[in-house]
């Protein structure tokens, strides 16, 4: 069973910086491809970032790219997604998911496990 935890969100003001990390347990966490959701109240899901499973290729979503930052520790079997100029906009519940096909894909439905989610508020 893989299991997928959060942590790292709260309140921030606009223009500041967060780091969320994601815990997964198993062994097969340093073949997974991982991936960063977010969403918002009143909205669907989207896609955020992903990583490979060896953590040389990233892809990310054109609303965060060059703020944001994904990483991983295969070692630690964690996950991270640093964010920086953070804008209201931003405000969100941030999902980690894990893809045991390491496809690295930007829609949900190649992700098997995901997390409960940790919340992100950006103050203007």
């Amino acid at each position: 069973q893989v299991q997928l935890v959060e942590s790292g969100g709260g309140l921030v003001q606009a223009g500041g910086s967060l780091r969320l990390s994601c815990a997964v347990s198993g062994r097969f966490f340093s073949v997974y491809g991982m991936g960063w959701f977010r969403q918002a109240p009143g909205k669907e899901r989207e896609f955020v970032a992903t990583i490979s499973w060896s953590g040389s290729r990233t892809y990310y979503a054109d609303s965060v790219k060059g703020r944001f930052t994904i990483s991983r520790d295969n070692a630690k079997n964690t996950v991270y997604l640093q964010m920086n100029s953070l804008k209201p906009e931003d405000t969100a519940v941030y999902y980690c998911a894990a893809d045991p096909r390491a496809t690295m894909g930007a829609t949900m439905g190649v992700y098997d496990y995901w997390g409960q989610g940790t919340p992100v508020t950006v103050s203007s």
